[in-house]
């Protein structure tokens, strides 16, 4: 029950998901109680903590912003930072948006599992859940209530062949190993992001997806999909709807223990779940 960061350095490069740029990313051991902290090391390694109130903007991606400076596009590697139970990290990066690599969050896992996880002497602090927090914005909704463990009830619908609705619940266990084999490993890295065609020209038009491919997210036509290598798993869709949303509480700081339940959410529903969550002072305490 300690907490835990990586054992070494190590690195990666890839393209950004929206801007299409080029950036060289480290994943770098931190000291206890430091969570995950950005740091631009093409702006003299400026830092940005991954926290709900750096949050800019979550259309697309979630975007932090401190002192006009950006991380855009962090929630696939913060759930695999916290799915595979590292608590402090420093993640160094020369652009302004983390790299996509496949869309999903399995690379960022084999990553860290090869990088090592070293166990340290402080205690880890959890923020649990004591009284039911909800969200609702038109047919969004979502909420956070007690719960002995962290569990995700999803819900999506989208009218499309290989979606309509879909829904499933993940039960993180407490400890687990920062493998592949663990539930998070298992049941949601591998899941990618997805859009449909008629929102490219729309993203394109506004400077986004310029870096999407059919290597790093699953394109959906109206009967179909451009991808040809198939579905991870059916539904790889909810599975993904899951990833974001552990990658978006982590900015809560620490893990959390509650029952998150989510309909039709988005980047936007969590971070204001997120938020209103900590704002209210008397629905949380730190155990």
């Amino acid at each position: 029950m300690n907490q835990t960061t990586l054992a070494r350095s190590i690195e990666v490069s890839g393209v950004g998901l929206h801007t299409g740029a080029e950036v060289s990313l480290r994943l770098r051991p931190a000291p206890e109680n430091t969570g995950y902290i950005f740091v631009r090391t093409d702006l003299d390694n400026f830092e940005i903590p991954a926290s709900v109130e750096y949050i800019s903007h979550c259309s697309y991606a979630t975007t932090l912003l401190r002192k006009g400076v950006v991380i855009s596009t962090c929630e696939h590697l913060l759930s695999a930072l916290r799915g595979s139970g590292v608590d402090n990290c420093f993640i160094d990066l020369d652009n302004i948006e983390v790299p996509i690599l496949d869309g999903s969050s399995e690379d960022w896992v084999e990553l860290i599992a090869n990088a090592g996880i070293t166990e340290q002497n402080a205690r880890r602090r959890r923020l649990r859940v004591k009284e039911r927090v909800e969200i609702e914005q038109g047919d969004r909704r979502m909420s956070i209530e007690p719960s002995e463990k962290f569990e995700i009830d999803c819900t999506i619908d989208f009218p499309h062949p290989f979606i309509n609705k879909q829904r499933l619940v993940y039960t993180e266990n407490n400890g687990d190993s920062p493998t592949l084999h663990s539930p998070y490993g298992r049941e949601i890295a591998s899941a990618r992001t997805f859009g449909f065609t008629h929102e490219i020209d729309m993203l394109r038009k506004a400077n986004l997806a310029l870096g999407g491919s059919l290597d790093n997210a699953i394109v959906l036509t109206d009967e179909g999909m451009l991808n040809e290598t198939p579905l991870r798993t059916p539904d790889e869709f909810v599975r993904h709807k899951i990833l974001d949303i552990i990658g978006d509480v982590a900015l809560v700081g620490m893990p959390v223990i509650g029952r998150i339940t989510a309909h039709k959410s988005g980047h936007a529903v969590h971070a204001a779940l997120m938020s209103k969550l900590l704002k209210t002072e008397s629905a949380w305490e730190i155990v």
